[in-house]
């Protein structure tokens, strides 16, 4: 790749659309809202496009120096794989309610370190916060209803991530947190 060239915008907006579909796939398998569509379901989708083109997006951000979105995008790529691949995996119910609420603190992060980039980019990151505390507090609980709310709040993330990968593309307004006239941004 040459080095004149900027992964800037680009693949800040291809980050939000692998997001949001990753997101949007693993929360509505877990809402049970389709017949025979669980979240194992989509581990191939996590792997693959939330895992590892998640996180070669993160390295091309950082590379264009942008640290903020490089951290977010690889350490969410890097969540992504994990899960993606440790499906149909045997471990206990405190085991992946513990996994859930470690990457919950990613994400808990990722929304304090977003203030100020609007409603899509703290918006997204902590609606994923939310997502996978209810989802480890449910299986430390083994509470299916709460499961079901983390799915639909992570459903709810993955299509603001993807409505404002999507808005940015096709240059619709979303809300950014920037002042007027200062040009809009999917995730700030």
């Amino acid at each position: 790749m040459d080095n004149d060239v900027s992964a800037g915008s680009a693949t800040s907006t291809l980050g939000h659309l692998a997001l949001g579909l990753t997101l949007l796939a693993f929360g509505v398998g877990h809402t049970g809202v389709i017949d025979n569509v669980a979240a194992a379901d989509a581990s191939s989708l996590a792997t693959w496009v939330g895992g590892v083109a998640l996180f070669i997006v993160g390295l091309l951000e950082f590379r264009a120096g942008n640290a903020g979105t490089g951290t977010a995008f690889s350490g969410l790529g890097a969540f992504w794989f994990t899960w993606g691949t440790g499906v149909g995996t045997e471990v206990s119910a405190e085991a992946a309610g513990l996994f859930l609420l470690l990457w919950a603190l990613l994400a808990l992060t990722l929304t304090a370190a977003s203030a100020g980039s609007g409603m899509f980019g703290q918006g997204v990151y902590g609606l994923l916060f939310v997502s996978l505390l209810l989802l480890g507090i449910a299986s430390f609980a083994e509470n299916d209803g709460l499961a079901k709310a983390g799915g639909w709040v992570g459903s709810v993330a993955g299509l603001a991530a993807w409505y404002g990968a999507t808005a940015a593309l096709a240059k619709w307004p979303t809300f950014s947190g920037r002042a007027a006239g200062r040009g809009v941004t999917a995730t700030g």
